[in-house]
């Protein structure tokens, strides 16, 4: 592990190759001088950072407050009484009196098409050039390479399901006025608009004829819903070779839950991809096979419509970025007095230097010219507020005009959650942005109600009053704070990669629930997801919402997941509980101390690949350290229960060269890292996670450098 080497500038420590990073890549071509950035970067620092630690001491103390009166009012829980004792510390706020967004131009992607949004740790290259290239994607590749058709199936009868899916799906959106897809044997494009020939030599076209958008050499695109889909043609037979579905709209560039980058090269690094992307210049080689594969961000698609004019399509998703939180530190630079800064502002400062690349020279991702900053882990408005401060400051520093950072405010925290309406005001010229961040927002059920009580199983909390009215409410809320075709309205993460076909039962639930986004892990969902938003139309959902609200009642928002008083946990049910908190804690932080991991599939303890991250993280060992707490195990039995599944993680990871087993000392790093994370767990501020796996992921590098 390289020693950080600073410089001194206005009376900081700026990390040397920070300095050098900003000095010779990112500031040619903005005309900024480094002696200009640095300086303003640090006034930021000076005038903020009180600030920041003001708001994190006054989440402990409501913590506190909240811990105590739980102490205090143990047996028969009175709703009414704990919401009056949450307004009258200030948690829980008046709700605002009725106001208007006024977002001036928003990119059509966030404001006007409803799609699938993906989420991409910025740590790597590959991955992040693909989420941003799954704008469009191919149906039949997708179909067939995924268990939406039956894995038994094999060779041409899955090639068949597949062509037969897409015809079905094809029938249902952008119909033909007579006949099927499944009819058509060849498109003539010889007229402005397509002519379908069909198996029995008739003729017919789309059903809509204004849903025909253009043609190139070998394709048809036509819209349905605001989403573009391409019909290949085969050029030699003028079949449909291909469908191609533009899918994922929108992409989180992940800062945040989904990286590990706790050295200052790793966080440089994340910058310099950062800055490839923005400047479109970032590309990777890679072998597959006997070949070499360039990836680089896919051109624009080029077309000729209906009218014979050149046109284009985006080839390539829009781009926003998620900052870390308030709550992280950096010491990429240091305060007069040796003090880690706040990260946060880091972030805001440096992601928007970089975009400016696209702003003032290139226009190729946002084409309304702004920056789109989305903020995880906020508590309340008051933090909400913060985050326009400093959006307002770098805006100052670096000329750009007021509004120009728009705000994503992840609705992951539950003060937030009460507050919703609130935190949309204060953020009303800049949000385009709320998502319930369910994992994350779980983890922090369970620490604010930390004093409540014995949680239930991670499984019977899904199915709790609290959090159907935080979904429901997260809706409603910013529906009618005006975010109809103004913002997105988003949900959570589909967690299982592989279990594409349960995605396509289920994520469908999200459109008809009011959301006009949803997260999905892969290009894959994205594309099979996209489906979703072809077959329902979630804009007329929302309008729907927004004269008949859904009935809800607000107060379940309050009710924490906790065991009934009477009820009891057989021996059973426990160590299954254990078992399976264990192994997914495990399965995660050994990636992330030992190879600097932030996100991946990870095998669960039935064998099935979850997307994890920092918040699922969270959920398990907050779990844990809340039965630990309240005796329904013992230390001892939590110690025990580590051993046993860093076995099966163990067996799970024996064919990953850089793996190192835990068993049989239990003594690594990563394992005593977990460990921490349970036994730590109640005193750490919000159920955190990241200050205890930066501490080890130090100590681990450490290690590593002797």
């Amino acid at each position: 592990m390289l020693v950080n080497e600073y410089q001194s500038v206005a009376g900081f420590q700026v990390n040397r190759s920070l300095y050098q990073f900003i000095e010779q890549e990112v500031l040619p071509g903005l005309n900024i001088e480094v002696d200009d950035f640095f300086p303003k970067l640090l006034s930021i620092f000076s005038e903020l950072t009180q600030q920041n630690q003001a708001l994190l001491l006054q989440r402990d103390q409501l913590q506190s407050k909240i811990d105590q009166w739980h102490r205090d009012n143990t047996g028969a829980f009175d709703l009414d009484a704990y919401q009056q004792f949450l307004q009258d510390i200030g948690y829980l706020l008046p709700k605002p009196a009725p106001f208007e967004l006024d977002l001036g131009q928003v990119d059509d992607e966030i404001a006007h098409i409803a799609g699938p949004q993906l989420v991409v740790p910025i740590s790597s290259a590959r991955f992040a050039l693909n989420a941003l290239n799954a704008r469009w994607g191919s149906l039949y590749d997708t179909l067939y390479g995924s268990d939406v058709i039956d894995k038994k199936i094999e060779g041409e009868e899955r090639a068949a399901q597949v062509i037969s899916w897409t015809n079905t799906f094809l029938d249902e959106s952008i119909p033909l006025k007579t006949g099927s897809y499944a009819q058509v044997v060849a498109i003539d494009m010889h007229s402005k608009a397509p002519v379908f020939i069909l198996a029995d030599k008739s003729t017919t076209q789309l059903e809509n004829s204004e849903s025909f958008v253009g043609s190139t050499e070998n394709s048809v695109l036509v819209k349905h819903h605001n989403l573009h889909i391409e019909l290949v043609i085969d050029p030699a037979t003028q079949a449909i070779q291909d469908v191609i579905l533009e899918s994922a709209l929108t992409t989180i560039i992940d800062f945040e839950d989904s990286v590990a980058t706790v050295g200052s090269e790793e966080k440089i690094s994340a910058y310099r991809n950062f800055l490839g992307l923005m400047k479109r210049d970032l590309e990777i080689k890679f072998h597959k096979g006997e070949q070499t594969v360039v990836r680089k961000i896919n051109t624009d698609k080029a077309y000729t419509n209906a009218n014979g004019d050149s046109n284009t399509l985006s080839g390539s998703s829009l781009m926003l970025v998620r900052n870390v939180g308030h709550h992280m530190l950096t010491d990429l630079i240091k305060t007069p007095d040796n003090q880690e800064v706040p990260e946060g502002i880091l972030d805001a400062m440096v992601t928007t230097l970089i975009a400016l690349h696209d702003i003032k020279n290139l226009g190729a991702n946002s084409k309304k010219g702004n920056v789109y900053i989305v903020k995880p882990k906020m508590h309340g408005p008051d933090e909400v507020a913060f985050s326009i401060q400093l959006f307002e400051k770098v805006e100052q520093a670096l000329g750009l005009k007021a509004n120009t950072l728009k705000i994503g405010i992840m609705d992951e925290e539950r003060r937030t959650s009460v507050n919703l309406a609130a935190c949309i005001k204060v953020a009303a010229k800049r949000v385009i942005f709320i998502n319930t961040g369910f994992l994350d927002r779980t983890g922090d059920e369970i620490h604010t109600s930390m004093q409540a009580g014995v949680m239930l199983p991670k499984s019977k909390i899904k199915s709790q009053p609290w959090i159907k009215a935080y979904e429901v409410l997260n809706v409603q809320v910013g529906l009618s704070c005006g975010m109809y075709k103004q913002a997105q309205i988003g949900k959570g993460m589909w967690a299982q990669p592989d279990q594409m076909r349960e995605m396509l039962e289920s994520k469908l639930g999200h459109l008809e629930a009011g959301a006009n986004c949803a997260w999905v892990p892969s290009p894959t969902a994205a594309t099979l997801h996209a489906t979703h938003y072809h077959r329902f139309d979630v804009f007329a959902r929302q309008q729907q919402l927004m004269q008949t609200p859904l009935e809800v009642n607000e107060q379940d928002l309050l009710l924490a997941p906790i065991l009934d008083s009477n009820a009891t946990l057989s021996v059973a049910d426990i160590q299954t509980e254990l078992n399976n908190n264990a192994q997914s804690i495990l399965g995660y932080v050994v990636r992330w101390i030992d190879q600097g991991v932030g996100c991946s599939k990870v095998m669960d303890i039935d064998q099935v690949g979850l997307m994890e991250d920092r918040a699922t993280l969270r959920i398990s060992s907050q779990h844990m350290a809340n039965w630990l707490h309240h005796e329904i195990c013992s230390k001892e039995q939590i110690e025990q229960v580590f051993k046993e599944m860093a076995l099966v993680v163990d067996e799970q990871n024996q064919n990953d060269p850089l793996y190192q087993n835990m068993a049989p000392n239990y003594d690594g790093t990563a394992f005593q890292a977990a460990l921490s994370l349970v036994y730590r767990g109640v005193s750490e501020s919000n159920g955190y996670t990241e200050a205890i796996l930066k501490e080890y992921r130090q100590k681990r590098l450490a290690e590593l450098a002797q």
